[in-house]
């Protein structure tokens, strides 16, 4: 089954896309999601509270920097580990 997205600006309109769509040959159902305030169509991320944490953590120092993946991997599983890993071939 495939799925098409109208977006309708005009708020007033919708009923009628609506009631047309419905009368397309072959259509299933139709479905009408409002946007709202709390979800607006496109996400900002810098009002999200993950990214407010992540912000707080570069303020108070707490973030660490790596010259490569294959040095942050030593870091968090130690040599031993690493090494294994790596020689895996995953």
């Amino acid at each position: 089954m495939a799925t098409i997205v109208l977006q309708v600006p005009d708020e007033n309109l919708v009923s009628k896309v609506k009631q047309a769509c419905k009368m397309l040959m072959g259509v299933a159902s139709v479905k009408v999601q409002r946007s709202t305030a709390e979800t607006p169509n496109e996400l900002d991320i810098t009002k999200t509270a993950g990214f407010r944490e992540a912000m707080e953590d570069v303020k108070h120092g707490r973030v660490t920097h790596y010259d490569s993946v294959d040095d942050m991997f030593r870091s968090v599983l130690g040599e031993k580990e690493f090494c294994k890993l790596r020689s895996s071939n995953v």
